[in-house]
C-alpha cells in the first residue's frame, strides 16, 4: 500500500507548493471570465470563459489537494515510521480507509479485506465492526483508546490514536501474559466448548462441532437436562441422534464454564487407542495408571500438581498417600468396576507443604487390557475449609458441653456450699467442727471458679461491662503479675500515650492478662523476659487470620510475648482447647487459656497467638474501641448480706426441680422467718397459684426445668397476678434468657452457686421494693 501512496504525495507536494499563488490565480480566472461577459464579439467571450472556469477549476483542485497533504504526512512520512514495528499497524481515514499498513499488519492479517479496516480485521474479531467503532469514536472524543479484546484465538490488545483531524493510527498485538485455554482446544481430539453463564455457548472446537453437527447458541439445545457435575453420564443430541457421555467441568473466569466430553463406555475402539498427547495442554490434570498402581502417562497439568518429571517412572502411591484408605484396594476396586466416578481425597507427598489432591477414576478397556484413567483436582482450599468447620463444630460442641456440665456442676455447689452454711449456723468459730466446715465451703468456692472457667470458654458466663482504660488495669495489676512471675524474670510493660478505651468486664479482663502471664512464666522455666505491651490499631480493611476474620476498625491491641521455650506448630492449633495443655502431667488444668480464649470471644474480641519452637510465643488480642458512655448492667446484685438479720415476713413460693437445692433454699429462707410453699416444677406451681384464695409474697423460681421453663410459666402466672414479684436463679448466665427477663417486670437474677445470705438477701430486696 506504500507504493499507491507515492503519486499521491507527489500531487499534495506540488499542491503545496501552488497554494500560495492560488489567489492571484483566483482572481486571474475572475477577470477573464468578466472580459468574457463584456466582449463585444461572441467567439472572444466564448474562449474567455472557457479560460477562466479552467482556471477556477484549477484553484478548487489545489486547495482539495493542499487540504488532503497537510492530513497526511500520514501514507507517505508514517509508512517509513511504522514499518519495523513489531505489532500490526494501519493508518486509516476517519472512514476507515486503510491508507497504508506495515509489514506484520500484512504477516497477521494479509491482504483480505481490500482497503477498509473492518474488513481487515473480521478474520481475527468476530465483531469488529462494534470494536472499530467504539474505539474510534472515544479517540475522537480523547485523541487516544484501547481495548483488551478476548478472541477463541487469544487475548488481543486493540489501541488507536487521533494523528490529525481525518486520520487515526491503530495497533494490534496479542497479549502474551496470558492466553485462554481454548487457544489449544483445536489441538485436541475431545469434543469441548465455552458457555457463558447464562447457557450461552461461545465456542466450539472442531471437534465438538463435527459431533453436533455444526455451532449451537445455547446448552439446552444440546442436552435434556444441563450438566452441573462433573464425571456425570449426560444425553447428548449429536449429529447422527442422541448420544450418552461423560462430562467434565472446568470454571473459567468470568463466570465461564468450560465443557469436556469423553466417551461413557468404558470400551475403547483398538483403532483408537487412548493417549495423553494430544491433551498435554488439556486444562485438566490426567494420569493413565495400571492397576498395579503404575503410571503410564500423565500430561503436564498432572506432571505439575504431582511433581512428577517427563521422563520419569513412578507409580500413583509414590505420588500420594491415602486418609485412611488403601491405595492398592482403591485401584483394584477400581479396575473391576466398583467405586468408579466417586472422587476420593488425597495427600501429595512431594510437595513442599500440606498439598491435598481429590482424584476421580474411570476405567477404559484397550484390547482387553484395563487401564485407569484419573482426573486429579488441588483440594487444598477445600480440605482447609473443611478442616476450619470441623475445628469450629468441635469447639462449638465443647462449648455446649462445657456450659451443661457447669449448669450441673453449680446445682451440686449450690446444695453442698448451701447446706454449708446451714452447718456453720450451728456451729461457732470455736467449735472444733467449724474449721472442717470452713474448709468445705473454701473448696466448694475454688469449685465454682473452675466452673465459671468452663462458663467462661463456653461464654456463658455474665459479665459486668464498664468502660476501661488498660493502662490503669494494668498499673493496678502489675504488683500482683510481678509476685506471679517472681524475681528472676523480668517484666516489662508499654503503652500507647493515647490509648483508645474498651468496653470489658474489669475482673475478667485482669483474669485473662494473668492467665497468659502465668503461661509465659512457666514457658521460661525460671529465668527470661516478659513483655505486655498495649497499642492503638486501626484495621483499613478485614484481617483474615487462622480460622477468624476481624473486622475493619479501631481496636487496642493488648500483646504479651516471652522469649521461653516456644509451642511447637502441631500444638498450636489446639492450644485454645480446654483441658489440652503443653505442660507435664500435675503442672496445668488445661483451662487457662481456654478461659482467656471464651472472656475475649464474650467481649467481642479476638485472640491469635503465634510461636515458634525455641524462640518464644506471642498472644496478641483485639479489644473492639468503646467511645460511648457505658451502661450500667441490667443485673442487680445482692443486697449486703451483713444489713438486717431479722426474722422477715412474708410467703415465697420456691419453685426448683433439684431436690438438694431445694431443700436447702428452703431452709434457709425459713431461717429467716418466710413461710415457704414448694412446687418441683411449673405446672405444679401454676397449678398452686389457681387457688385464687392463696396469698404469694415472692416467687424464687429455677430458669431451666423440664417442661415449661421459668420466664414462660411465670408469663402465665402473671395473667392472673400482674404483681408477682420474681427472683431467677440459675446454673447458666444471665444473658441467656436477658430478653425474655428484660419482658418480665419486677424481677432479677441471681445465679448459682448462691450461698445462704445472698439468697435470704436477694428475696429481702425484692420485698423492700416492693414495699
Amino acid at each position: 500500500m506504500a507504493h499507491a501512496a507515492e503519486p499521491f504525495g507527489a500531487l499534495a507536494k506540488t499542491a503545496q507548493t501552488l497554494a500560495p499563488r492560488s489567489v492571484w490565480i483566483a482572481w486571474l480566472a475572475t477577470a477573464v471570465i468578466a472580459l468574457g461577459v463584456f466582449a463585444p464579439y461572441r467567439s472572444v467571450s466564448l474562449v474567455a470563459m472557457v479560460i477562466g472556469a479552467s482556471l477556477a477549476a484549477s484553484v478548487v483542485l489545489i486547495l482539495i489537494l493542499n487540504r488532503a497533504g497537510r492530513a497526511a504526512p500520514a501514507a507517505a512520512d508514517l509508512a517509513d515510521l511504522i514499518a519495523n514495528d513489531e505489532r500490526a499497524v494501519f493508518l486509516t481515514t476517519e472512514a476507515g480507509k486503510v491508507l497504508t499498513r506495515n509489514a506484520a499488519a500484512r504477516t497477521h492479517f494479509g491482504d483480505s479485506g481490500g482497503d477498509v479496516l473492518e474488513r481487515v480485521l473480521e478474520t481475527t474479531f468476530s465483531n469488529a465492526n462494534a470494536i472499530v467503532f467504539r474505539l474510534q469514536a472515544k479517540a475522537t472524543r480523547q485523541n487516544a483508546a484501547r481495548e483488551d479484546v478476548v478472541t477463541r484465538n487469544g487475548r488481543f490488545l486493540v489501541a488507536v490514536h487521533k494523528v490529525q483531524d481525518a486520520s487515526f493510527l491503530w495497533s494490534v498485538e496479542e497479549a502474551q501474559d496470558r492466553i485462554s485455554p481454548t487457544r489449544t482446544a483445536d489441538k485436541i481430539s475431545l469434543p469441548m466448548m465455552t458457555a457463558g453463564g447464562s447457557g450461552t455457548i461461545l465456542f466450539m472446537n472442531d471437534a465438538m462441532r463435527r459431533l453436533v453437527g455444526g455451532r449451537a447458541k445455547s446448552l439446552d439445545k444440546l442436552f435434556t437436562e444441563i450438566p452441573s457435575q462433573s464425571g456425570a453420564v449426560v444425553t447428548l443430541a449429536a449429529a447422527d441422534g442422541p448420544i450418552d457421555v461423560r462430562v467434565i467441568i472446568v470454571e473459567g473466569s468470568g463466570g465461564r464454564t468450560e465443557f469436556f466430553l469423553a466417551p461413557s463406555s468404558d470400551e475403547v475402539s483398538p483403532t483408537a487407542a487412548t493417549t495423553l498427547d494430544t491433551l498435554e495442554d488439556f486444562p485438566v490434570a490426567l494420569l493413565k495408571i495400571s492397576p498395579d498402581g503404575g503410571i503410564k502417562e500423565a500430561n503436564r497439568l498432572a506432571r505439575d500438581l504431582l511433581r512428577i518429571r517427563p521422563d520419569e517412572q513412578t507409580g500413583i502411591s509414590d505420588v500420594v498417600e491415602g486418609l485412611g484408605k488403601n491405595i492398592p484396594d482403591w485401584l483394584s476396586d477400581a479396575a473391576e468396576g466398583r467405586s468408579l466416578h466417586k472422587p476420593e481425597v488425597l495427600r501429595a507427598r512431594n510437595a513442599d507443604e500440606e498439598v491435598f489432591l481429590q482424584i476421580t477414576l474411570g476405567r477404559i478397556i484397550e484390547r482387553g487390557e484395563v487401564s485407569l484413567m484419573a482426573m486429579v483436582s488441588d483440594a487444598t482450599e477445600l480440605k482447609t475449609l473443611e478442616a476450619q468447620f470441623v475445628q469450629s463444630q468441635k469447639m462449638q460442641a465443647i462449648g455446649q458441653l462445657a456450659g451443661g456440665v457447669a449448669h450441673d456442676f453449680n446445682n451440686l455447689l449450690t446444695a453442698i456450699s448451701g447446706h454449708c452454711d446451714l452447718l456453720m449456723l450451728r456451729h461457732d468459730p470455736g467449735d472444733p467442727d467449724y474449721g472442717d466446715l470452713e474448709q468445705i465451703n473454701q473448696n466448694a468456692n475454688r469449685a465454682a471458679s473452675l466452673v465459671g472457667q468452663l462458663l467462661a470458654f463456653s461464654r456463658k458466663q455474665n459479665l459486668q461491662l464498664e468502660v476501661l482504660d488498660m493502662r490503669d488495669t494494668l498499673a493496678d495489676l502489675t504488683h500482683l503479675l510481678n509476685r506471679l512471675v517472681g524475681a528472676q524474670i523480668s517484666l516489662s510493660l508499654t503503652h500507647d500515650p493515647q490509648l483508645m478505651t474498651v468496653r470489658a468486664d474489669r475482673r475478667q479482663l485482669e483474669q485473662v492478662i494473668m492467665n497468659l502471664v502465668v503461661n509465659a512464666r512457666d514457658a521460661l522455666d525460671g529465668g527470661g523476659e516478659i513483655y505486655i505491651e498495649t497499642r492503638n490499631l486501626k484495621l483499613k480493611s478485614d484481617l483474615k487470620r487462622d480460622r477468624a476474620r476481624v473486622p475493619r476498625g479501631d481496636y487496642v491491641l493488648v500483646k504479651v510475648t516471652d522469649n521461653g521455650c516456644g509451642i511447637p506448630a502441631e500444638k498450636l492449633p489446639k492450644i485454645f482447647e480446654p483441658f489440652y495443655t503443653t505442660k507435664k502431667t500435675g503442672e496445668g488444668t488445661g483451662l487457662g487459656l481456654s478461659t482467656a480464649y471464651g472472656i475475649v470471644k464474650q467481649s467481642g474480641g479476638f485472640i491469635f497467638v503465634d510461636s515458634e519452637e525455641g524462640h518464644g510465643t506471642a498472644f496478641t488480642i483485639f479489644f473492639p474501641t468503646f467511645d460511648k458512655p457505658a451502661e450500667e448492667p441490667a443485673r442487680q446484685v445482692a443486697a449486703d448480706p451483713g444489713l438486717d438479720h431479722g426474722l422477715a415476713e412474708g410467703v415465697v413460693l420456691l419453685v426448683e426441680d433439684e431436690a438438694p437445692v431445694r431443700a436447702f433454699a428452703s431452709r434457709a429462707l425459713k431461717l429467716r422467718g418466710y413461710q415457704i410453699l414448694e412446687a418441683e416444677s411449673a405446672e405444679e406451681a401454676l397449678e398452686l397459684l389457681s387457688d385464687a384464695e392463696l396469698s404469694v409474697d415472692i416467687v424464687v423460681t429455677d430458669v431451666v426445668m423440664p417442661g415449661l421453663d421459668g420466664p414462660t410459666w411465670v408469663k402465665e402466672a402473671r395473667k392472673t397476678r400482674p404483681d408477682m414479684r420474681v427472683v431467677f436463679v440459675s446454673g447458666y448466665a444471665e444473658d441467656n434468657f436477658a430478653e425474655d427477663q428484660a419482658r418480665i417486670p419486677n424481677s432479677v437474677f441471681l445465679p448459682k452457686p448462691f450461698s445462704l445470705e445472698e439468697l435470704t438477701a436477694t428475696v429481702r430486696g425484692q420485698l423492700t421494693k416492693a414495699a
